[in-house]
């Protein structure tokens, strides 16, 4: 496979995908991922956990180092292979096909597009929230089947967005960047507002959340080794999304120097946004204030409503909204690309490795997981498969980042137009920590944990399928 997709010397008749993506693109479709509701709802939970502000802080910082050293070694892996599919490429190259079919397996079928499911939900919701709740109402009810217009919002805005990324990936890059413009000014209003606006005191950042009812925070979550640990799961959620660019590596224009940019670039921009809203949030409530607010709230909606009022909940929404739907947006363009890549190595359904003669995006393939999405908005079931199988995930973010240790040892004078910084210190503390994570679940989270595991076997009946004996394989 080619950096652009192509998979022989037979193939060059066929469209094939064309590296349309600019830089700012690519960031912003890393960007956009990361960003959706983390950053305005897990304050109060960090604040309750670890108990003082700079300890909020602190948190923060480690958590965006974390994803900073992931995103190190993606960027040296992707920039030496910048191909489509990303993750599926470089864990087939270093470990072979087992352990990339079930990548994929579990990135298509059950992680991103339960996780798209579940941003059309969101996008729905907070659409509910500044229509006042009108999007409650059934739509449809027939016998046990009972549908409401929320649902079918939720469900449009995952064929929304597929439809855009139908169209050239020039396109959806324009797209990807318009959204995350306009989350981001959404954050930066907040941040500044809360800073130059509202009546707020500095000495709040020396204050303990002593007396903060912490509600829905366990006992055993708050202080200590354990509190930072919880707070950090928080943090690393809301910085979620670091990589999601990397499956577009074959349509990323000049590779080599873009995609190194969109990693660090993309998450050195999000951290430093993460740690600017929450310097707002501080100055604005003091840490007992920020550890009181209701679950069924935000910090953000109570800092907005020092200044601008009872309107905040609404405002709040429709930021949300826009966030959720620059998620989706984002995460429909790169899981698009994973299947993509597997058909086109002969590991999944053939027809989705055809690319459109018109717009140079492997249609099919979009299209696949824009029906998987909408199957789970409908069934209400992504929630339990999207959290058993995040764990998971993690297991192959640690051997992602693995590969650049492996390629440094089977391909050392393989072109690297970027070396990891901090190699190999620092994808090694990447990995220690991921270690920690994933083995501390089987420890706090055993039945998510083993469930887990269930779904990532059950890729391997489809793994044996498509490699048995006599099985088609790609022209």
């Amino acid at each position: 496979m080619s950096g652009s997709g192509t998979s022989g010397e037979g193939n060059r008749s066929r469209a094939e995908l064309v590296r349309g993506l600019g830089l700012w693109a690519a960031i912003s479709v890393n960007v956009a991922n990361m960003i959706g509701t983390g950053v305005f709802l897990k304050t109060r939970v960090m604040t309750c956990n670890v108990g003082t502000p700079l300890a909020v802080f602190a948190v923060w910082i480690v958590g965006g180092l974390l994803a900073l050293a992931g995103a190190f070694a993606y960027a040296e892996v992707s920039a030496m292979l910048p191909e489509a599919g990303g993750d599926y490429v470089y864990l087939r190259r270093a470990y072979g096909r087992v352990t990339a079919f079930l990548f994929g397996w579990m990135s298509f079928a059950i992680v991103r597009s339960g996780s798209q499911a579940a941003l059309g939900v969101s996008f729905a919701l907070f659409l509910n929230v500044a229509l006042g709740g009108v999007l409650d109402a059934s739509a449809l009810e027939m016998g046990p089947v009972h549908v409401t217009w929320l649902t079918l919002v939720a469900v449009a805005a995952v064929w929304g967005v597929t439809l855009i990324n139908l169209r050239s990936v020039a396109t959806s890059g324009r797209t990807a960047l318009v959204l995350t413009i306009m989350k981001l000014a959404a954050i930066v209003i907040v941040a500044v507002a809360g800073l130059a606006y509202a009546d707020g005191h500095w000495i709040h950042l020396a204050m303990p959340s002593t007396g903060a009812t912490c509600e829905g925070v366990a006992e055993s979550a708050r202080g200590g080794i354990a509190g930072f640990g919880a707070a950090l799961l928080g943090a690393l959620w809301a910085y979620d999304g670091w990589s999601n660019v990397a499956p577009l590596s074959g349509e990323v224009r000049n590779p080599g120097r873009n995609l190194p940019l969109a990693f660090i670039g993309g998450t050195v921009l999000v951290g430093s946004l993460y740690l600017l809203v929450n310097l707002g949030y501080f100055h604005v409530l003091t840490p007992q204030q920020i550890g009181s607010v209701s679950r069924s709230s935000s910090v953000a909606t109570e800092v907005m409503q020092r200044f601008i009022g009872a309107r905040a909940v609404t405002v709040l929404a429709i930021v949300l909204m826009v966030s959720s739907l620059g998620a989706l947006h984002a995460s429909v363009m790169a899981n698009s690309r994973i299947p993509f890549a597997m058909a086109r190595a002969g590991m999944f359904f053939r027809s989705l490795a055809v690319v459109s003669p018109h717009t140079h995006v492997p249609a099919r393939s979009i299209l696949a997981g824009g029906a998987l999405a909408s199957v789970y908005a409908l069934s209400g079931t992504y929630d339990t498969l999207t959290d058993a199988a995040m764990f998971a995930s993690w297991i192959f973010y640690g051997l992602a980042v693995a590969t650049v240790f492996v390629f440094r040892r089977t391909m050392p004078d393989a072109p690297r137009p970027y070396r990891a910084l901090g190699y190999p210190w620092i994808p090694m503390l990447f990995l220690g920590v991921t270690a920690c994570l994933i083995v501390n679940t089987f420890f706090a989270s055993p039945r998510l944990a083993m469930f887990g595991v269930l779904l990532l076997g059950a890729g391997l009946p489809f793994f044996w399928w498509w490699t048995r004996p006599g099985a088609v394989t790609p022209p």
